[in-house]
C-alpha cells in the first residue's frame, strides 16, 4: 500500500506516532513468544507477558486509528459520496468533521473526570502483576480523541486545497 503524502505539520506528528506503534506489533509478539516458551519448555510461566502484551494492543489499537485518519483509509461510502457535485461533496465533508468533532469532544468532556482520577490515583489492573492500564489507558484514549479530531481537521483543510481534478482517484491508492 502506498502511503498517503504528509501535508502538514499534524500529519509528520501523526506519522512519528505511527511508526513508534507499528513496531509493537513486534513487541507484542516477541512477548507472547516469550510467554509460550517460559510456560511450555520452561515450565515457568511469567506474571507480566499476558497484561503487557494487552496493555500495549490497547496503545496499539488506539494509535492505529489515528493512522488511518492520517492516511484517509477509514471506512466510508464511496459510491454514493463520488456521484455527489463537488459543493455537496464538500457538504457532506464538513458534516463528517462537525460530527467526529462533536463526537470526541463529548468523549472528552463526559471522560475528563474519571481518567484524572484513574491518573492522579495511578490504578492498576488489580491482578498479580497490578500494571497501571486503567491509569494510562483511560487518558490515552482522550489525547487520542483530541489528536483524531484535529488529523481530521487536517485532512479536511489539505483536502479541500488540492483541486478537483489534480486529486488521484481513491481506488489507486488500495493494494
Amino acid at each position: 500500500m502506498k502511503e498517503h503524502a504528509q501535508t502538514g505539520w499534524v500529519d509528520a506528528v501523526t506519522a512519528k506516532i505511527s511508526r513508534v506503534a507499528m513496531w509493537m506489533s513486534a513487541v507484542i509478539v516477541a512477548i507472547i513468544f516469550y510467554e509460550v516458551v517460559a510456560r511450555y519448555i520452561f515450565a515457568s510461566p511469567t506474571l507480566w507477558a499476558y497484561e503487557l502484551s494487552w496493555w500495549l494492543a490497547g496503545v496499539l489499537y488506539l494509535l492505529s486509528g489515528l493512522y488511518v485518519m492520517q492516511q484517509r483509509a477509514h471506512i466510508r461510502i464511496t459510491l454514493v459520496y463520488d456521484m455527489l457535485p463537488r459543493p455537496l461533496r464538500r457538504a457532506c465533508d464538513v458534516v463528517a468533521l462537525v460530527v467526529l468533532v462533536a463526537f470526541c469532544l463529548a468523549v472528552v468532556w463526559g471522560g475528563y473526570g474519571e481518567a484524572l482520577a484513574k491518573l492522579m490515583r495511578w490504578e492498576g489492573l488489580g491482578s498479580a502483576w497490578n500494571p497501571p492500564i486503567p491509569a494510562t489507558i483511560k487518558p490515552l484514549i482522550l489525547i487520542t480523541l483530541v489528536l483524531l479530531a484535529v488529523q481530521a481537521a487536517s485532512n479536511l483543510y489539505f483536502d479541500w486545497r488540492e483541486d478537483a481534478d489534480d486529486r488521484p482517484d481513491d481506488s489507486a491508492r488500495l493494494p
